[in-house]
């Protein structure tokens, strides 16, 4: 199975539906959806809220149909796919405003939302999205102590994120944009995609082998 995130900053071209297809995913978690988005061959399911004019915070597209699930956050979309939950979320970054996570610190805006999503059900087997932090080494777009929050949340779902030794597309940082699946899955590949000219962020693709969990 090959998963991939993308953030796609609100915009939706010809040329953006030919990098998705060059991917060869299964799963697309994606952020930042323009609503003029059209993947033919997919099923797009996108969240309920807008972050912006014609905008929603996030969606997930998949070659086989999905059950849409709701929202367990304004900025995650969730679906359930051949008995797997899968989540895409959009966390907070330093500089976003209070909605819809609430006026508060950084740090504590993002563990509002973890905390928000730890207290859902069902639990993600799937997890990815624009999670603006890395996951070690040199913060820029998030916090330490909200990576701390954002850990706590993936170790507490057995999650092992694939994306947080990949680089970013500046210079001497790591990932924001990352997918996690359970940790006893194998992993045969993790890379990201430039898109360049496309989105101000890269594409980041993991191929995996799924196992039902106990």
């Amino acid at each position: 199975m090959r998963i991939a995130t993308w953030n796609l900053a609100g915009r939706f071209t010809g040329a953006h539906a030919e990098l998705v297809e060059s991917m060869r995913a299964d799963l697309l978690l994606l952020t930042e959806v323009s609503e003029r988005t059209e993947l033919p061959g997919w099923h797009l399911h996108l969240s309920r809220d807008q972050m912006a004019a014609r905008r929603r915070w996030s969606g997930i597209a998949t070659r086989a149909p999905a059950v849409p699930l709701p929202d367990p956050h304004p900025a995650t979309a969730a679906v359930r796919l051949d008995g797997l939950v899968c989540w895409s979320s959009v966390l907070p970054w330093r500089s976003s405003g209070a909605i819809p996570w609430g006026a508060a610190p950084h740090a504590d805006r993002t563990r509002r939302v973890l905390d928000s999503l730890l207290a859902s059900s069902p639990v993600p087997d799937v997890w990815g999205g624009d999670w603006n932090h890395a996951l070690h080494g040199r913060e820029w777009a998030g916090s330490k102590a909200g990576r701390e929050h954002l850990l706590r949340a993936v170790a507490q779902w057995e999650l092992q994120p694939l994306t947080g030794g990949l680089p970013h597309r500046l210079p001497n940082l790591l990932s924001i944009d990352h997918i996690a699946v359970p940790g006893d899955w194998p992993v045969h590949a993790a890379e990201r995609i430039d898109a360049t000219g496309l989105s101000d962020h890269d594409a980041y693709v993991v191929g995996v082998t799924p196992r039902a969990r106990p």
